[in-house]
């Protein structure tokens, strides 16, 4: 068995550090996609804002993913249209969560998702969560309770309830990913930019009732709101694709998913810092109260060990470091679509990307 430690070098020598650390940059973007979007969206430009942003994002895709999208089948292509669909709702309500809450808010609740999946697999495969994950869940729960609450006891807001709406929401999606048989083998890179597409089909017909043009938004766009907006497309979902791809071929998929998992922290330091967040000392104990009990709900439904999962990852590794299975392209085949997200029963670090 191999023994995973912050100086251990991977295949072709190439220490773990320098891995992990391109990884834990997609969780600080992550965390910083709430923030950005909170200052890009008002409750009248929520779906201009998101059709613009899966535009560029499906523009850019489209070109790396090449020729894989003209070799997908009929079930395949049906089934990342719906699984768009799906993804469209959850940034729907995310993004409306944001406008209403703080982002350091919107991105403490929208980790509750790492316990409302694992939940969910326990009631879809009728198998009993341990003790440590309810009490994980538990822990999480009365954290958000409490990070709602500010400096005294109120009623949440509507962004609030909008964030805990969306955790549940990319629960399903989730779900619905991980039970998708025709997907299992797809290459991801093309099924993504058919998710890109169907979610922009939603955005671009729900534009036609909001009465906000989306041309009209892009052109009031300052330089500095077009940056949030390439920050949204390109960073928090293209870079963070490619990385969580490239670095579960060469750690682990476990690893990742705990390096990922530190997404609310960042989305917290981050609201705090630069947005100008005070969430109170009732607030503060609530976010120090889901930072542990999502952690701590991660681990117990670890499958094994981190290091049980490398040896699996050294299995599909050549000695100079590269995974085998390359599709004729030459670009290196993703991890299984239907993985679920980090937090779940299997730990693969895969699921809706984030505002």
């Amino acid at each position: 068995m191999t023994t995973l430690t912050s100086g251990t070098a991977r295949p072709g020598n190439r220490p773990l550090w320098l891995i992990d650390l391109p990884v834990v940059l997609v969780a600080v973007v992550w965390g910083s996609s709430y923030l950005a979007a909170k200052e890009l969206a008002t409750a009248t430009t929520v779906v201009a804002l998101l059709l613009l942003r899966f535009v560029v994002a499906a523009a850019v895709m489209a070109v790396v993913a090449g020729r894989g999208i003209t070799r997908l089948s009929a079930r395949e292509t049906g089934a990342g249209v719906v699984l768009g669909m799906l993804l469209s709702g959850v940034l729907v309500v995310e993004t409306f969560g944001v406008v209403h809450t703080s982002a350091t808010n919107a991105g403490l609740i929208i980790s509750l998702t790492m316990i409302f999946t694992p939940l969910a697999e326990a009631v879809a495969t009728r198998t009993r969560p341990t003790g440590a994950f309810l009490g994980a869940a538990a822990l999480s729960v009365t954290g958000v309770a409490l990070l709602t609450q500010g400096s005294g006891f109120t009623a949440p807001s509507s962004g609030d309830l909008l964030m805990l709406l969306a955790a549940v929401a990319r629960t399903v999606y989730v779900m619905a990913m991980g039970r998708m048989t025709s997907i299992r083998s797809t290459d991801s890179g093309a099924l993504t930019v058919v998710q890109f597409t169907g979610a922009i089909a939603v955005f671009a017909l729900a534009s036609l009732f909001t009465g906000v043009s989306p041309v009209a938004v892009a052109a009031a766009y300052s330089p500095q709101q077009w940056a949030s907006l390439l920050h949204l497309a390109l960073m928090c979902t293209l870079f963070a694709f490619f990385v969580q791809m490239w670095a579960v071929r060469r750690t682990s998929p476990s690893r990742v998913s705990l390096l990922l998992g530190t997404e609310p922290l960042w989305a917290a330091v981050i609201g705090v810092a630069a947005g100008g967040d005070r969430p109170g000392l009732l607030g503060a104990a609530g976010a120090v109260l889901i930072l542990v009990g999502t952690t701590w709900g991660r681990q117990a439904t670890a499958p094994a060990a981190t290091a049980d999962m490398a040896d699996m990852a050294d299995a599909t590794a050549t000695t100079e470091g590269e995974p085998v299975g390359r599709p004729e392209g030459g670009t290196p085949e993703a991890p299984p679509a239907s993985q679920p997200a980090a937090g779940t029963p299997q730990g693969a670090p895969q699921g809706a990307p984030p505002l």
